[in-house]
């Protein structure tokens, strides 16, 4: 099956708890549709660079899957519709990079700053 990326952003005034569970919702739209997620990761509250629906800053949300297109047709048409989700992108590439994304590694690299001092 072919393999994607996807990253959404979220409203700001949810909980944490409720962003995750749009992750673990989102997931189980690709597994009733013969997909499944390989890795899935939370990148928090997050600035953007301008206002998407009056809002300036977004929860992020990354996945890793490997699904049918039909899988992912149907994921990201209930991403538009649902009120919460402002923005998707959607990527297929060729392989899944092993470890956490860029995302997290830079999180772990300024805590290592932080200790030295």
């Amino acid at each position: 099956m072919p393999l994607y990326e996807h990253v959404f952003i979220s409203r700001q005034d949810l909980s944490t708890a409720q962003a995750e569970s749009l992750v673990e919702h989102f997931s189980t739209v690709l597994a009733d549709n013969g997909g499944s997620v390989v890795d899935s990761e939370y990148w928090g509250v997050k600035t953007m660079a301008y206002k998407i629906n009056k809002n300036r800053k977004g929860h992020y949300a990354f996945l890793k899957t490997d699904a049918p297109s039909s899988a992912i047709q149907e994921m990201e048409r209930l991403m538009r519709l649902h009120d919460d989700v402002m923005r998707i992108l959607t990527i297929k590439v060729d392989g899944h990079s092993e470890g956490p994304s860029v995302q997290m590694q830079k999180r772990d690299e300024r805590d290592a700053r932080r200790e030295r001092r």
